[in-house]
């Protein structure tokens, strides 16, 4: 990929699937945000996709922040943040 045009587009990620419009899109990251929130608060982590940066940003309570490409980088960063594996769907 072009780092100054960002030619060819990168291909999406599957939860981005059945989003059309750029409206789509955007509601579709928030919703998707405040569901991984939801999973990492209780173990001190935030997540962040606020369009600043691409990528989303993890960051600690205690300051520590990395920023991620996609799902899956944000998943494994949250395990190495952690020092142990998370499982998004356990309860």
């Amino acid at each position: 990929m072009c780092n100054a045009c960002g030619f060819p587009a990168r291909p999406g990620v599957w939860t981005e699937a059945g989003a059309e419009t750029a409206m789509d899109r955007t509601r579709a990251r928030l919703m998707q945000g405040a569901v991984i929130n939801r999973l990492l608060r209780p173990h001190g982590l935030v997540a962040s996709d606020g369009g600043t940066v691409p990528g989303i940003q993890l960051a600690t309570l205690t300051g520590a922040t990395v920023i991620v490409d996609d799902l899956p980088a944000l998943w494994q960063e949250v395990e190495r943040m952690l020092g142990r594996p998370l499982d998004p769907l356990a309860g």
